[in-house]
């Protein structure tokens, strides 16, 4: 499994200062800019703080390369990776690395700096257009004892070769976009487009104290004065409890807030910066601001998440824990963890830290634990680990039950079998009905209903998931982008109540939703979202609207160009992104800007020339404009780079069958088709395209295979009752009718051809 190198330390907020100042906001500055001023600022009155954060992994996060931070051996040491021979060396105080560079030639580049700390430690190397890039081989910090002291490479099963992205000088081991916002305090990333060059600046090369409490020149000031103002200077307020305490119920066994909680807590929404998978939809971070102003999480989608939405790729915490009860009851960051040293509050022993809020006399039991206290601990059932970076395990924060019936239903992991991995999941769930009931197996959960969307058409469960407040507003987000087409009224219904729910991840879901409805129909939603509080939500209104966006009443087209603005800000700040570059592209060709879109496309090219979504997108416009030949071309490039890429594949049949070579098209439809038969679309083109060209057998017999595996796919299913309608073989075709209609009942095509073909049996 392929992930990305950022090294995300486990971390919290730091907790600001006095509780009996609170009120009203600070009238010190009258708006006056905020300004770094460096951790050793705070230390003469925060000096127990700071203490604490001295060699803690927010501490060592970056620092310079010299012989105290450096952990790896340098001393004339190799490392083999499929065939090539690196070497590790110290000259002149300097640390050297011998090994292949991005033209595959044996090169020799000096350590700049050591990132990272434990488990394992990376090197930086600087290149002469201002890149840092992140060297493969790590040195495991663990001790010699647990398997560490050696050198490895990330990616040990894969040869990882020059011109891939994942390669060290590629892309995805830049410093400079991937690492570098969540390593060091106030990073400018300094990317000149015009020539690809970084003047990447930081204020301090660590994660120091104003990395979390914002910048402190307010707060210095008002120190020096000795008169604090009620926010004391701060941009953001990270105190979470505001006098609350957590007190134990005993009937429960479980504490909950002394007061409860009226506003999201504000520590994760800080965290989540870092310590989230996300895309940037701002330049600059903005302190106090709720996460998705800035940064947009991912939703819990393939194959980032499983379905029931425990981790699988490398997502880190904040995804993961707005899943947990604990983080519904109020539970924040700084309740678990130290928000300066990082470590637990209670000490090393992780069960003291649950045993906080869980009552031991309720939970430490043999009845509850039914192991050994030795065996298991607390998190070992609910917090289960996963492996990144070869040696890296980090725990899953959705604080979970263990649900094995669900590994029977939808093949989702579960704790019970990571430990017994000699038992099946049916004797897992057996246990566990025999020990605490069939209740603990009936729980709500969202998992059912998110596998069933990735095979086809769900959206009766996805609506259940989305209009229940018993799920996560992540989980109902991730629900709502997964309906597809055709839509009943009742799914526009809830479409339109997300539109306007509390919860940002909801209203940007629902307008990433509204991009693929008619235009008359998007209007009836309003135009709300071009205004909404929240960033990430007027881009994504921006997205949702931009083919309108001439046709808008005027306040609202106003509104408009203030979020094309903002989004087209976001993907220019990362420019170097053939991702970024490609959405600019999109976003400039859905307004009907063809020549602003064709340049996005040829720039993002330039950068990443394997990319397949940017040749598709620069195929389709050659081909709607005309030049059927110059889509041609781009896409078979594209395939000589990657000659089983489906996507390209199937791009290349549609061209060459709307271009009159129908036999060349479904030759190559069938090549897509081969390279990802688990692709419903890809199937559904091709079993069209057979029967449009006379080859209804072989349709058939493609599209009931794909039934079976997709049972409950809208585009399959119809097409197999019309062309067995066609093929005059009533029978069969009412057969998939009624299963059709069974599904939509509410669609108007379903109820027309069930009745013409009731009435011809």
């Amino acid at each position: 499994m392929r992930h990305l190198i950022v090294w995300v330390w486990l971390a919290s907020a730091l907790v600001a200062c006095d509780e009996s100042q609170r009120g009203v906001p600070s009238s010190t500055d009258n708006g006056a800019a905020r300004t770094f001023v460096g951790s050793n600022a705070c230390t003469a009155c925060h000096e127990s703080h700071a203490e604490a954060w001295r060699g803690s992994h927010h501490d060592l996060a970056m620092q310079v390369a010299d012989e105290q931070s450096v952990l790896g051996d340098f001393s004339d040491a190799t490392f083999e990776y499929f065939g090539t021979v690196t070497r590790f060396l110290e000259r002149d105080g300097k640390h050297v690395v011998q090994t292949v560079d991005g033209d595959g030639e044996r090169d020799e580049f000096t350590v700049q700096y050591s990132f990272g700390v434990e488990p394992l430690q990376q090197y930086l190397v600087g290149f002469a257009d201002g890149r840092l890039q992140a060297l493969p081989f790590a040195w495991d910090t663990r001790p010699k004892d647990r398997g560490g002291q050696r050198w490895f490479h990330l990616y040990p099963a894969e040869n990882v070769r020059p011109g891939d992205p994942l390669f060290w000088t590629g892309r995805e081991q830049n410093w400079n976009v991937v690492c570098a916002e969540c390593h060091s305090t106030q990073v400018e990333l300094g990317y000149h487009a015009t020539d690809g060059t970084f003047d990447t600046t930081w204020k301090e090369i660590d994660v120091g104290c104003e990395a979390c409490h914002g910048p402190g020149s307010a707060h210095a000031a008002q120190a020096g004065r000795d008169a604090f103002d009620v926010d004391f200077g701060f941009s953001v307020d990270l105190d979470d409890r505001e006098g609350a305490v957590w007190q134990m119920d005993p009937e429960t066994g479980i504490a909950r807030r002394s007061e409860p909680r009226l506003a999201p807590q504000r520590q994760p929404e800080a965290c989540g910066r870092c310590h989230s998978r996300r895309g940037v939809v701002a330049a600059g971070y903005e302190y106090g601001k709720p996460l998705a102003d800035t940064h947009v999480p991912a939703l819990l989608d393939e194959p980032l998440y499983f379905p029931d939405g425990q981790i699988r790729e490398e997502v880190y915490v904040y995804g993961s824990f707005l899943q947990s009860r604990m983080y519904r009851a109020g539970v924040s960051c700084s309740d678990c963890h130290n928000p300066h040293s990082l470590e637990l509050v209670t000490g090393g022993e992780s069960n003291d830290v649950c045993a906080q809020c869980h009552l031991p006399a309720r939970f430490a039991t043999a009845e509850h634990r039914r192991h050994a206290p030795e065996d298991a601990d607390c998190v070992d059932c609910h917090m289960p680990e996963r492996t990144y970076m070869v040696i890296d395990d980090r725990h899953d924060h959705s604080f979970r039950v263990p649900r094995p019936d669900l590994t029977e239903r939808i093949g989702t992991p579960n704790a019970c079998n990571g430990c017994h991995a000699d038992r099946d999941a049916s004797w897992a769930t057996g246990a566990v009905a025999s020990w605490y009931g069939n209740d603990a197996l009936s729980r709500p959960e969202f998992g059912t209903a998110l596998a069933a969307a990735r095979l086809g058409h769900a959206n009766g469960a996805l609506r259940e998931v989305v209009e229940s407040p018993e799920h996560p507003g992540v989980a109902r987000a991730t629900a709502l982008t997964l309906l597809e087409h055709p839509m009943s009224g009742d799914d526009l219904r809830v479409l339109n109540s997300s539109v306007g729910d509390p919860d940002p991840l909801l209203r940007i879901a629902a307008h990433r939703v509204l991009r693929d409805l008619p235009g008359d129909v998007r209007g009836r939603f309003g135009y709300e979202g071009l205004a909404d509080p929240v960033r990430g939500v007027r881009v994504a209104a921006a997205q949702a609207f931009a083919d309108q966006h001439d046709l808008l009443p005027a306040a609202d087209a106003a509104r408009f160009r203030v979020a094309a603005r903002e989004y087209r800000a976001a993907h220019e700040y990362l420019g170097d992104r053939p991702e970024s570059l490609t959405r600019l592209g999109d976003f400039e060709l859905t307004m009907g800007r063809v020549d602003g879109a064709l340049a996005h496309y040829r720039n993002a090219l330039a950068v990443e020339p394997s990319s397949a979504p940017v040749r598709i997108n620069l195929a389709d416009i050659h081909r709607a404009i005309g030049n059927e030949a110059e889509a041609e071309r781009v896409l078979r490039e594209g395939l000589e780079r990657q000659p089983a890429n489906a996507a390209l594949l199937h791009s290349l049949g549609l061209l060459l069958a709307r271009t009159g070579r129908l036999q060349e098209g479904l030759g190559v439809l069938r090549e897509a088709v081969r390279a990802d038969p688990e692709n419903r679309r890809f199937v559904y083109v091709l079993g069209v395209a057979l029967n449009s060209t006379g080859q209804a057998d072989e349709a058939v017999t493609l599209l009931q295979s794909a039934r079976g595996r997709f049972p409950t796919d809208f585009n399959i299913a119809w097409a197999l009752a019309t062309i067995y309608r066609d093929r005059g073989e009533v029978r069969p075709a009412l057969a998939v009718a009624e299963d059709l209609l069974k599904r939509h009942p509410e669609q108007p095509e379903v109820v027309a051809l069930h009745r013409s073909l009731s009435a011809a049996r």
